[in-house]
């Protein structure tokens, strides 16, 4: 994932860059679900659900595109994983307007396991094995960040033969496994949250796990 450029500061700094746009990235998060973003329209049950699907859909095409580049590369296809890689973050970053609308404008979502649902009665363990993976699929979102960003930055400002001497490979090896694995978990947490058993309004949008015997904030 390349091409040249001559010059500039994310060239000249990409670590600097990167650590810049983690930043603003996490805040930007933090001010969203802390509700200190006056930016988002109040959003009905209704468009949460329908952002909530949406966010799968994307998550899911990211994770492709994801797999794809990282397919491309082994092969030697650098141009082929430049795109896939691209069209990954460009996702991503999708992913992240429509997830911070969502809890903007909207609600949190807590897991709940009712009678007659699959597992139920096995709801002791069905409650921890969700909490689990949502839990790394939260820890992969936040820590994959600058490792991304980095992997990108050094990839839109140098040409192939650059890279070589760069730590893009290795960074981008650590980047593609913890990004996919989150978006893995993320879909997942998703489907388990919406399709497989229930959930109900969480009012409180900063506490991100609620009591594991009772209830699970949902991430779809």
């Amino acid at each position: 994932m390349a091409t040249a450029s001559e010059g500039g500061v994310a060239r000249d700094h990409p670590r600097a860059v990167t650590v810049v746009l983690s930043v603003v990235g996490y805040a930007l998060v933090v001010a969203a679900f802390a509700g200190a973003l006056p930016l988002f329209p109040e959003l009905s049950r209704g468009a949460v659900i329908l952002l909530s699907d949406l966010i799968a859909v994307v998550n899911s095409v990211a994770l492709v595109a994801l797999l794809a580049g990282w397919w491309f590369i082994r092969r030697g296809e650098v141009r082929r994983h430049r795109a896939a890689m691209l069209t990954a973050f460009a996702l991503i970053c999708l992913f992240l307007v429509l997830y911070l609308t969502k809890v903007g404008g909207g609600f949190e979502k807590s897991f709940v396991v009712r009678e007659g649902q699959f597992l139920a009665a096995y709801a002791g363990i069905v409650r921890p094995a969700y909490l689990v993976m949502l839990a790394v699929h939260i820890l992969l979102s936040v820590l994959a960040v600058p490792v991304v960003l980095y992997a990108v930055v050094l990839g839109l400002t140098r040409s192939p033969q650059e890279l070589r001497g760069t730590a893009h490979a290795r960074v981008g090896r650590i980047a593609a496994a913890s990004w996919s694995l989150s978006l893995f978990l993320g879909v997942v947490t998703y489907v388990m949250l919406n399709h497989v058993y229930a959930w109900e309004v969480h009012g409180a949008a900063l506490l991100l796990f609620a009591a594991p015997t009772v209830r699970a904030r949902g991430d779809g």
